[in-house]
């Protein structure tokens, strides 16, 4: 599921109101991020941008925004260094972001002379769907309506980051056995499917480790103990101590892993207990 998947990350979910529809020509009007911190502070930043060009008609008819809304709005590049520090080092989700969300936003830095900021991992649910083979309408509206999301005031960039990140978390719980994989190799098969393993890849054989806890999410592995869930499943508790040891403290809580006598083996295997 998400929560075990995403704990301890920076995750916002990210969406635009635009001038139109070429990720190259047309530019920003709104931008909406929400999420939490690493530390589970809120995030919820959204921002009219005043473009360089002109709204047409029809792009206002879709998101309700005309030029006068944004005459005193700041340029993006006022707000671009707050942009960059949300979005760097992110799980950002969002409906279609890859393609045209997030290639927006690239294009939007490279025109101020900057270099965009770089999400650790990119959840799309036009893709996960895809990926599932979900029936169609893929539309956000329609996949909200099918999931009992409700979408008010749907393409302004608010509503729609708010109900993608609910699809989201709909999506981790309906479809689990999908979603139980490191965040890497999470993306990895949402953009490029199933790919085949051989002997020499890390995680394989996982199961065929003897587990610590009742439930398997500690395996044993020649006097080491290896993570079997979340995102950094196949990783030694030794490697996870050492490159994250916030994850390492939601691990040996009681959210992380339910068992006190696997908890306090693996404290008192990283020297954490006297």
């Amino acid at each position: 599921m998400a929560s075990d998947l995403l704990e301890g990350e920076k995750v916002l979910a990210f969406d635009l109101e635009t001038t139109g529809i070429s990720t190259n020509r047309d530019q920003i009007v709104q931008l909406a991020l929400l999420g939490t911190q690493t530390d589970g502070t809120s995030v919820a930043f959204e921002r009219l941008v005043k473009p360089r060009l002109p709204i047409p008609q029809g792009a206002s008819n879709v998101h309700g925004i005309y030029n006068e809304d944004v005459r005193h709005a700041p340029a993006f590049a006022a707000i671009a260094d707050e942009v960059h520090e949300l979005i760097e080092g992110a799980v950002l989700v969002g409906h279609n972001v890859r393609k045209f969300d997030y290639a927006m936003l690239q294009n939007e830095f490279l025109r101020i002379g900057r270099l965009a900021p770089k999400p650790k991992a990119i959840m799309d649910t036009l893709e996960i769907v895809r990926r599932l083979k979900l029936p169609r309408p893929h539309n956000l509206g329609a996949l909200c309506h099918r999931h009992g999301i409700r979408l008010d005031n749907a393409h302004t960039a608010t509503a729609d980051a708010a109900a993608t990140m609910l699809l989201f978390w709909r999506l981790s719980v309906e479809h689990a056995p999908s979603f139980r994989r490191s965040l890497e190799e999470l993306e990895r098969w949402i953009v490029h499917g199933e790919r085949k393993k051989d002997a020499s890849d890390l995680g394989r054989g996982l199961n065929d480790l003897p587990p610590v806890d009742a439930l398997g999410k500690i395996r044993r592995d020649e006097g080491g103990y290896i993570v079997a869930f979340g995102r950094h499943r196949g990783r030694y508790v030794v490697e996870i101590n050492e490159q994250d040891p916030a994850y390492l403290t939601w691990l040996l809580s009681p959210k992380g892993i339910e068992c006190e006598a696997t908890r306090a083996t693996i404290s008192e295997h990283l020297g954490l207990r006297s």
